[in-house]
Order: C-alpha cells, then sequence, then structure tokens
C-alpha cells in the first residue's frame, strides 16, 4: 500500500493528540491502532468512514472519530472520509439514497423543488424521512462493506506484486 502517500498527507499523530479541541477524548487518542497504517486498520477505516459519510445525520467528523475509536480503525482516514458528502454531493447521494427507499417501501416518491430550503425539508421531512433512512442504511452498509472488503483485496495485491518484483528483480541479479 502507499504508505508514504498517507505518511505524506494525514497530520502527525502528536499534533492530533495535543489539540485542545480533543482533548475530551483523554488517552482513547493514544491508541497506536489509531494511527498505524496496516491492512486491518485501513480496511476498517475505509468501512466506517463510508458508512457514516452516508447516514445524513450532523457532526459526521465526530461520529466517524468516536466508531474509529471504538473499532480501533485508523482515525485520520475514517475522519476523512465523511468529506465524500460535502456541501456539492449531498443533495444527490441523499436523493439517490431517498429513492432506493422510495423503492424498497413501494412508496409514492415526493417532488423536489426547484430551490431547496429549510422551509421546504421541515414542510416534507415527516413524508420523506422514512424512505430517506431507509435508503441510506442500506446504500451505507452496502457501500462500507465494500469499502472493506476492496481495500482489504486491494492491499493484499499490492503486497504481492511487491513480492513478485522483489523476486524477479533478485533472479535478475544472480
Amino acid at each position: 500500500m502507499p504508505r508514504r502517500l498517507f505518511k505524506r498527507l494525514m497530520p502527525h499523530p502528536d499534533r492530533i493528540k495535543g489539540s485542545k479541541s480533543l482533548r475530551f477524548m483523554g488517552n482513547l487518542l493514544h491508541d497506536p491502532n489509531l494511527w498505524h497504517l496496516n491492512r486491518h486498520s485501513v480496511a476498517r477505516a475505509m468501512a466506517v468512514g463510508l458508512f457514516v459519510a452516508l447516514i445524513p445525520i450532523p457532526l459526521q467528523m465526530l461520529v466517524a472519530a468516536a466508531i474509529a475509536v471504538l473499532a480501533r480503525s485508523n482515525l485520520p482516514i475514517s475522519v476523512s472520509l465523511v468529506w465524500l458528502t460535502n456541501p456539492v454531493t449531498m443533495p444527490p447521494i441523499f436523493y439517490a439514497q431517498y429513492k432506493v427507499g422510495t423503492l424498497l417501501l413501494g412508496a409514492p416518491e415526493r417532488g423536489m423543488p426547484m430551490e431547496l430550503s429549510i422551509n421546504w425539508l421541515m414542510a416534507e421531512l415527516h413524508h420523506i424521512w422514512q424512505p430517506l433512512l431507509l435508503g441510506s442504511l442500506l446504500v451505507a452498509t452496502v457501500t462500507a462493506a465494500l469499502g472493506y472488503c476492496l481495500t482489504m483485496l486491494y492491499w493484499r495485491w499490492w503486497v504481492s506484486r511487491n513480492w513478485q518484483r522483489r523476486k524477479m528483480r533478485n533472479r535478475h541479479q544472480s
């Protein structure tokens, strides 16, 4: 796995541990698995981050951090994956999940306004929450499972490929 790239992009653990906003977590941040880049920690981080990103809840980064600590997954990867759903990507992703929910429930689809607003959302929330929640949970679970499995497979392929390259280099040098 391209560890150097991850290490270059991730903040140093000491910087995060020393953050004033995270002091409430105490010694929980000192678990080495939260910072290691190994196959299991990264795969769990993919599952945690993708699952939380696809659930329409507030404070997704805090939820991802808490689950990462409990699951002993890589904390920076778990938290950063939450940004897959940002103000630009959120509407189409959540609308697609709502459509999945309406298909599963056999519920009629509510029309979308030309311009989304908080007033529209509050007025329609009692109609759309069930399909949105069901679709979100299903899509998030499937995506998290795929993210976990694909990360494990990719990591194994990467290690195997590097072993094969090393073997070939050693044969040619002999």
